[in-house]
């Protein structure tokens, strides 16, 4: 008999919280079975397979990211908006390695139209909305939008994905480097605004 109250949203949220602990690799529906306090077979009245909870994971996790950056950007612009954005960002994968880990090399699943979006689709389109907003401070050309977009996420994702795996050997402080790179990417947003000097 399921667990009184157990509902899918929780056993995400225990599936997320485990994903951090453990690594999401190493996440099992039976260690999920064992947080929320029942036997993994009931956990299929509430996940599909081991997939469907990483996927479901991953639209946990994009949700939060965005809104994590999404708060942190309120009343900035500019260099102030980006600085916040990808400090948000760091913050939230080096606190959630595991759970943030489920949205790498997910693939979204096109839908038939007229038929519910895929989830991990519309949380990583949610997610990604800070960002835009971050990016009408630097003035780009409508084309480039999606090219900064890629840019902004590859940079300060990879960052924080090498940090939270401790790959930063050097002696130098790793939150320099951080705002360094913040600043690498502002100069370079606003030399790619139409009407800056070439």
């Amino acid at each position: 008999m399921p667990r009184a109250g157990l509902t899918p949203a929780a056993v995400v949220a225990a599936g997320a919280d485990l994903a951090d602990e453990v690594g999401w690799t190493d996440l099992t529906l039976a260690q999920v079975a064992e947080r929320v306090g029942v036997r993994a077979p009931s956990l299929y009245k509430h996940v599909a397979s081991q997939g469907d909870l990483t996927r479901r994971i991953a639209a946990l996790a994009l949700t939060q990211a965005g809104e994590a950056i999404g708060a942190a950007i309120q009343g900035r612009s500019g260099a102030g908006a980006l600085g916040a954005a990808a400090r948000a960002l760091r913050d939230f994968v080096t606190s959630h390695p595991g759970r943030y880990g489920t949205t790498v090399g997910i693939r979204t699943v096109a839908g038939a139209p007229g038929t519910e979006p895929d989830p991990v689709a519309a949380a990583a389109e949610r997610g990604i909305e800070p960002l835009r907003a971050v990016l009408r401070g630097y003035d780009l050309a409508p084309q480039d939008e999606v090219h900064a977009l890629r840019a902004l996420r590859s940079i300060f994702h990879g960052f924080a994905t090498l940090e939270s795996a401790g790959a930063f050997q050097y002696s130098t402080d790793v939150d320099e480097s951080f705002e360094w790179l913040i600043s690498l990417v502002d100069h370079g947003l606003r030399g790619m605004a139409p009407d800056a000097p070439r």
